[in-house]
């Protein structure tokens, strides 16, 4: 444990911040994960699914959470898959 009060501050911050991260992260799986059964199954509403994946993708690239590199690959595989659905 740290003896350094602003160390002690810095752990309080740093994990408020890794739990807000993780929830937004989750969600994004969640979001894309649902999107992606949706263009398997075929599913009528999957634009929707899709949309709101590449919304939560753009989310976290903006919150910086993922890199935005990582988030235009991700909407790019995404399309991809629907594409050739």
């Amino acid at each position: 444990m740290a003896n350094i009060k602003s160390q002690i501050k810095r752990n309080r911050q740093n994990e408020r911040r890794r739990q807000r991260n993780k929830s937004v992260r989750s969600e994004m799986h969640t979001r894309t994960k649902n999107a992606l059964g949706a263009i398997e199954a075929g599913d009528a509403g999957v634009d929707d699914m899709v949309r709101q994946a590449i919304k939560r993708i753009d989310t976290a690239a903006a919150k910086g959470i993922i890199h935005s590199n990582q988030a235009s690959r991700r909407k790019s595989r995404l399309m991809r898959k629907l594409s050739n659905s």
